[in-house]
């Protein structure tokens, strides 16, 4: 089993930066890829970053030039790196671990991430 905890989330002010973070635990050899997605109040949950364990990096348009997922394998731990922020992108962020095979995808809990003067 893959554990993932995440932490950074807070209130910032629009143009301001937040930085997140995801440890994972457990079967790390089990994890392809590593991902951050986001969910919205009535709004259905969206990626907005990948990294392979190669570094091959992935993002969704509306980030693209904002926000950096990096990764220190050393520490099992991957990051978010969010500037430039707007009010649009308050959510719910989650941390994604993308398992070899079938093994499907395990969720961390959850950080809150609020964009608001």
């Amino acid at each position: 089993q893959v554990q993932l905890v995440e932490s950074g989330g807070g209130l910032v002010q629009p143009g301001g930066s937040l930085r997140l973070s995801c440890v994972a635990s457990g079967s790390i050899f089990s994890i392809n890829a590593m991902g951050w997605y986001r969910q919205a109040p009535g709004k259905e949950r969206e990626l907005v970053a990948t990294i392979t364990k190669g570094g091959t990096t992935t993002y969704a348009d509306s980030v693209k030039g904002r926000f950096t997922i990096s990764g220190d394998n050393a520490k099992n731990t991957v990051y978010l790196q969010m500037n430039s922020l707007k009010p649009e992108d308050t959510a719910a962020y989650y941390c994604a671990a993308i398992l070899i095979g079938a093994g499907g995808t395990r969720w961390g809990q959850g950080t809150q991430v609020t964009v608001s003067f």
